[in-house]
């Protein structure tokens, strides 16, 4: 055979195995993408996390490659969260495959509101159709975890010092509180009360001027006066506000129990002199001495004289 006609052959067979060599060229390492569902779609908007301090994440990976891959995923949480992903899969070829990301475990009261900070993932390719992959080749993606507002005011009363007498009144001290982690004040103030002669005025109206911070509290004094026909009974009094900011989602309340107790009588108290008095006088009675023996003396004394008179 002709040197020239066997060059050509052996050409030919060369060029049609690097055709069908599968191509591991570098765009097929590359054909593949990391992505996360933004809210909205859109990478700016943050994941808000719940009251509890929780939220998920949906991402994706997307193979447009020919050969199968294996990835490995890495998750770092801001806030000393905690996450449950999935830690490997395998994708397909020509396939996009979803996986949820959930994030928990995050104090978000110790948080100031509307703060954040951004949680990223990462996925490194371990393996493409079962093969180890020495490249390693990985993408990362971030988003913003953000800390939600937590409206939460609490209300206490002072517990009375003691009975209160009809025709009287009395003051108890109403506290405000705010538990939640932003900036809050109250919107308004109901008080209630289930005895009909039983009047509380309008001291509480200092609790709605102004804010309170986040972790601070608010006194004002409710002065309560019960008639002077009020009869002996239990009084509940009930005092509840709502929030500036969260209205009444944001409402709490606190009850204490008051006891009205009837006036004292004059009869009783001119009762009691009338006691002391002759108490006393029977306390200066028993401290003289005793007359028996002194009389009898006294007698003695004058029949002798009287017996000496007649003998004379």
């Amino acid at each position: 055979m002709d040197s020239r006609v066997h060059f050509l052959i052996i050409g030919a067979i060369l060029g049609a195995s690097l055709v069908a060599a599968p191509p591991a060229s570098g765009q097929d390492l590359e054909s593949w993408e990391l992505g996360i569902k933004y809210p909205g779609e859109d990478p700016t908007n943050s994941f808000v996390l719940s009251d509890v301090g929780s939220t998920k994440v949906e991402f994706f990976i997307e193979n447009s490659g020919l050969t199968e891959i294996t990835v490995q995923f890495e998750y770092n949480i801001p806030f000393g969260g905690s996450h449950d992903g999935p830690e490997e899969e395998s994708i397909s070829s020509g396939s996009n495959e979803t996986f949820d990301l959930s994030i928990s475990g995050i104090d978000v009261l110790s948080q100031d509101a509307e703060k954040k900070e951004k949680f990223s993932i990462t996925a490194t390719i371990t393996s493409r159709q079962g093969i180890p992959d020495p490249l390693a080749s990985s993408q990362n993606r971030e988003g913003d975890l953000e800390i939600p507002p937590i409206f939460d005011l609490d209300v206490d009363i002072s517990e009375p010092f003691g009975p209160m007498n009809a025709g009287s009144d009395t003051i108890l001290t109403v506290t405000v509180r705010n538990n939640g982690n932003t900036q809050d004040g109250v919107a308004e103030v109901d008080v209630r009360d289930d005895c009909p002669l039983l009047t509380t005025d309008s001291g509480l109206d200092a609790l709605m001027t102004g804010n309170i911070d986040s972790g601070k509290s608010k006194d004002a004094e409710l002065r309560v006066t019960a008639s002077e026909s009020h009869p002996k009974r239990h009084c509940d009094i009930t005092v509840s506000v709502t929030s500036k900011r969260n209205g009444a989602s944001g409402a709490s309340e606190d009850e204490v129990r008051l006891t009205v107790e009837p006036p004292p009588t004059g009869d009783q108290g001119s009762g009691g002199q009338v006691n002391d008095v002759s108490e006393a006088e029977d306390s200066i009675e028993s401290n003289l001495p005793a007359p028996g023996l002194s009389v009898l003396c006294v007698g003695l004394l004058a029949a002798l004289a009287y017996t000496n008179r007649i003998e004379s």
